[in-house]
C-alpha cells in the first residue's frame, strides 16, 4: 500500500522558513530500489503530484518532494522569489534529507515548468548527486512571457487560463479550484529571477554524460517549444532523449494520456538507475 507523511523541513534564507516537505513509499516488500525528487512548477505545489508520486513508486521508487518558498503550505511571501540560486539549495536540503534515509539508491530528478528550470540548475551544480533528469515542459532557454511581461510598465492581473494546461477539462476545473495554487499576476521580482536563471543555465552549459529526458506537449501555448528547446540543446550531454506529444497541452502528467507519459518517465528511471520492473 502507499502511503505519505508530510512535515515540515527549514529552508528559504539561511535556513529561517520553513518548506512543506512530502515522501511516498510503498510499505509493501520489495524495499524500494531507485529515488524520485520532484520539482513543482510557478504557483502550485507538490500535492498536485501525488498521482505522479504514487505512479512511480509502483514501479519501484520512494519519492519525495517540497513546496518551494512562497507556494503552497511552505512560508514566505506569495510566489516571491528573487533569486533561484537560494531554491536550488532548498531543494538540496530536500535531497539531503531523503539521503538520511536512503542513502545508496539512485536519484532521478523531475521538475516541471519552472521547477524544470530549477532542476536543471540542480543537475548543473549538483551532477555527482544524480542517475538522471526528467524535464516537463521546462522553462529553458528564452521564455518569451518573461521579456514581454518585465517590458511592461505594470504587470497585468491575469490570472492562467486554466485551459492551457490540459485538454481533460477537470484539470483545469480542480486547478482553478485549488486554493493553494497561486490565482494573482506575476511579480517583477520573481520574473527578474526566472530571466538571471535562465541566463545561469545558459552560460552553465551541457550536463555531460548525465542522461536526461525531455518531456513537452507541441499544444504548450504557456511555455513554448521553440524557446525551450534552444535551452535543452545548451543543456543536452551525450545521452538525452525528448518526446513531443501530439495536441498535448502544458501539464503533460496532467494530460489524457497521461498514464503514457508517466510511463516514458518509468522507462527512463529503469534504464538509467539500473532497475527493472517491479
Amino acid at each position: 500500500m502507499i502511503t505519505s507523511r508530510e512535515w515540515q523541513l527549514p529552508g528559504g534564507p539561511n535556513g529561517s522558513a520553513r518548506l512543506s516537505a512530502r515522501a511516498w513509499g510503498d510499505t509493501d516488500p520489495p524495499e524500494p530500489t531507485w529515488l524520485a525528487v520532484l520539482v513543482h512548477g510557478y504557483g502550485e505545489h507538490i500535492g498536485r503530484y501525488d498521482h505522479v508520486a504514487r505512479y512511480l513508486c509502483e514501479r519501484g521508487a520512494v519519492v519525495y518532494g517540497s513546496d518551494h518558498r512562497g507556494h503552497g503550505n511552505s512560508s514566505g511571501e506569495r510566489v516571491l522569489i528573487e533569486d533561484f540560486a537560494g531554491v536550488v539549495e532548498d531543494v538540496h536540503r530536500l535531497v539531503t534529507q531523503a539521503r538520511s534515509a536512503y542513502r545508496s539508491l539512485p536519484l532521478v530528478l523531475v521538475g516541471h515548468s519552472m521547477g524544470g528550470l530549477v532542476a536543471a540548475r540542480y543537475a548543473q551544480t549538483h551532477t555527482a548527486e544524480l542517475a538522471g533528469l526528467v524535464l516537463s515542459g521546462p522553462v529553458l532557454g528564452r521564455w518569451a512571457a518573461v521579456d514581454e511581461l518585465l517590458a511592461l510598465e505594470e504587470i497585468p492581473d491575469t490570472p492562467l487560463d486554466p485551459d492551457t494546461l490540459s485538454r481533460d477539462p477537470a484539470v483545469g476545473a480542480d486547478y482553478a479550484a485549488d486554493e493553494l495554487v497561486w490565482h494573482g499576476p506575476f511579480k517583477r521580482p520573481l520574473l527578474r529571477a526566472i530571466d538571471t536563471e535562465l541566463r545561469r543555465a545558459h552560460d552553465a552549459g551541457s550536463l555531460g554524460d548525465l542522461p536526461l529526458l525531455w518531456l513537452h506537449g507541441s499544444d504548450d501555448r504557456l511555455v513554448p517549444l521553440a524557446g525551450t528547446k534552444a535551452g535543452i540543446d545548451r543543456l543536452a550531454g551525450n545521452d538525452v532523449a525528448a518526446r513531443i506529444f501530439p495536441h498535448a497541452r502544458h501539464e503533460v502528467f496532467n494530460e489524457t494520456n497521461r498514464e503514457e507519459v508517466l510511463d516514458e518517465v518509468a522507462r527512463f528511471a529503469a534504464r538509467v538507475t539500473g532497475t527493472g520492473p517491479r
